[in-house]
């Protein structure tokens, strides 16, 4: 039997054949941006953090990784909590937190030299006094910590070079968790003093995360910034904040800035979205301004960085 194909028909054939081979050829999707993401136990609250981050965030040149969280309205929010950053100054916290685990472990006080040091680390982000702390627990009591921490994506820096630390949002998060509330890796005692010292940093190193915190809200915070030949200023702040029926705290880190204090306004815009979102102002309240000049000290990295 003969059957006949109407020009028609074949022609759609031939053009069906010729689709086919384009359609699984075709070239991957570019990668796509990350986003904000935000869960809350109060209704409404994660959809608007998540659009005023994002909008904190917009036109800003720059890789940012954001970490929020809030046990009081059981409220999380992320962006690149993954992606790895150097530390900078921000592994100081790290540092105290493992010199304290460790006189635990030891059931030993800090002596005096230790405590001069830590104050000096925190409180004015002193490189030398960090140095010598970082040497006196080397490497394997650092990685001690951060596995009893849960810290597992987070690498000390090679050869003394302890701003090279590489961290990320999800890591700092769980430190702050630590020093913060009662757990069974840093003591009651050892939690306050790191909040303590925190608490106490020079003002002119008092920038980030509390910008945009309002009066009746303490808090606590450690910044870092690192300038280096590839991805520009890295630029971090981590802060705790416990006041006006809120605990919670953030965690920023930037890199590819083309200043430092580019790298600031990013963090203190992002910072100002949350507070005001977290903790509305009522009447007597007033919000924390940063120092217009920030400062830090240099961390030592490399030559060329």
């Amino acid at each position: 039997m003969t059957y006949r194909i109407s020009g028609r028909a074949l022609a759609a054939a031939v053009g069906a054949a010729l689709l086919v081979p384009a359609v699984t050829a075709a070239t991957p999707a570019a990668a796509v941006t990350p986003t904000v993401s935000c869960t809350s136990a109060k209704t409404g609250l994660a959809d608007k953090l998540k659009k005023d981050i994002t909008a904190a965030l917009a036109g800003r040149k720059g890789t940012v990784a954001v970490g929020l969280y809030d046990r009081s309205t059981k409220t999380t929010c992320t962006l690149r909590a993954t992606s790895a950053y150097d530390s900078a100054s921000t592994v100081k916290v790290t540092v105290l937190a493992t010199l304290l685990w460790d006189a635990k472990k030891h059931n030993r006080y800090l002596t005096d030299t230790e405590t001069t040091l830590a104050k000096a680390m925190i409180t004015k982000s002193d490189n030398d006094a960090t140095s010598k702390l970082w040497k006196q627990l080397g490497t394997t009591k650092i990685k001690g910590f951060l596995t009893a921490a849960g810290m597992t994506k987070t690498t000390p820096g090679a050869n003394g070079y302890w701003g090279l630390t590489q961290e990320n949002v999800t890591d700092e998060q769980k430190l702050l968790k630590l020093v913060t509330a009662k757990n069974s890796v840093l003591s009651d005692n050892a939690r306050a003093y790191i909040l303590k010292l925190m608490g106490q940093v020079v003002s002119s190193q008092r920038w980030g995360t509390p910008a945009g915190a309002p009066s009746s809200v303490a808090l606590h915070v450690k910044n870092g910034w690192l300038q280096r030949s590839t991805h520009g200023w890295r630029v971090h702040s981590l802060g705790t904040f416990n006041g006006a029926g809120h605990d919670y705290m953030i965690s920023v880190l930037t890199q590819d800035n083309s200043t430092m204090s580019y790298g600031v306004t990013t963090i203190q815009n992002v910072a100002k979205a949350i507070h005001k979102d977290l903790v509305p102002t009522t009447s007597g309240v007033t919000r924390y301004t940063p120092t217009s000049r920030p400062s830090e000290a240099f961390v030592a990295t490399p030559p060329q960085g």
